[in-house]
């Protein structure tokens, strides 16, 4: 029995030992670095969320530029030639004078800079998008043949993307009136015409009198005119790159003639421009007998400049863009 009980004692008080074992040694624990160790797991994986975000949204940026652009390009290569020319005739009948609405001459083009015009380029840009922004536009040039007469159009096309929130589209009339024979040639080269280059264009001045003769003194080798939402507006065309659209003239043409030719009065005017040349010809032989001598240039907000004191030539003043040719 009492061999019995010792080895009882001994198993109890190796129990008790255990037990003891397992116990806090103080009842105010040390500290210890596992605090530590758990800050440093969440900071490494908020570091490796962080590049997650980072890789997933580089890649956002990449793919919805590419579906940007390549809508843009689709969007310019979609558009014939014909209606080219329709569209146009539409735009150049709210930028002239109306002879049937004499007074249309104090908001218009005057007849003094389409009647000295070496070439006019005609076209909208259409700006869509959400987060990134793109643009396309597309439309025709012409130019002043040594007859006097209008050469066939040549068609041209621009198109890119941006940063910014654009909800819905935005879409910008444009007509610049080319001033000048390097003006024309710049468009007659086959390549980019690139607005930022070293051919300054100004904003055009609008209207009838002295104002607008006094412009076209020593004027820049473009002027620009253009319109949103129906309002004349001085908005700038800097960074946007006018192109040769090949594939519009060599389908209706027939065969890819280049545009030195189509400007060159090597191709005779298509009857699907027709009215586009009526539509020019009518404001070139507007009376302008008993107007009021009025004429402003407008701001980018619409609003009305005073011609007096603002040079729209010669490069000097408030210049909108400039354009090169390579």
């Amino acid at each position: 029995m009492n061999g019995e009980h010792g080895v009882f004692h001994l198993i109890t008080l190796n129990q008790s030992q255990a037990k003891l074992q397992r116990l806090p040694q103080s009842p105010h624990p040390q500290p210890t670095d596992k605090p530590i160790m758990q800050a440093g797991s969440l900071l490494d994986k908020f570091r490796a969320t962080a590049q997650k975000a980072q890789i997933q949204a580089t890649a956002f940026m990449k793919d919805s530029q590419a579906k940007v652009a390549s809508e843009s390009r689709g969007f310019v290569q979609s558009f014939t030639l014909p209606g080219e020319a329709e569209k146009c005739a539409s735009i150049l009948e709210s930028f002239l004078a109306d002879p049937s609405h004499p007074e249309s001459a104090l908001n218009a083009i005057p007849k003094a800079v389409l009647q000295r015009a070496r070439g006019l380029a005609i076209f909208t840009v259409v700006k869509a998008g959400f987060v990134f922004s793109g643009k396309a536009g597309s439309g025709l040039v012409i130019a002043r043949l040594p007859s006097g007469e209008w050469s066939a159009p040549s068609c041209i096309g621009t198109a890119g993307i941006g940063w910014g929130l654009q909800i819905g589209a935005d879409v910008t009339e444009f007509v610049i009136v080319l001033n000048s024979e390097d003006a024309v040639r710049a468009f007659s080269l086959g390549g980019n015409v690139t607005i930022g280059g070293n051919i300054s264009a100004s904003a055009g001045p609008l209207g009838t009198g002295a104002a607008v003769q006094a412009s076209l003194a020593s004027p820049a080798p473009m002027f620009s005119y253009s319109k949103s939402k129906g309002l004349f507006a001085g908005l700038s065309l800097e960074g946007t790159v006018l192109i040769e659209r090949k594939d519009a003239n060599r389908d209706f043409y027939g065969s890819p003639i280049p545009a030195q030719d189509i400007l060159g009065g090597r191709v005779p005017p298509p009857e699907v421009a027709s009215r586009m040349y009526e539509v020019i010809e009518a404001a070139e032989g507007f009376d302008e007998t008993g107007l009021p001598g009025e004429s402003y240039i407008p701001s980018a907000t619409g609003e009305h400049m005073s011609t007096g004191g603002y040079h729209v030539g010669g490069g000097q003043g408030n210049t909108v863009f400039d354009v090169d040719h390579h």
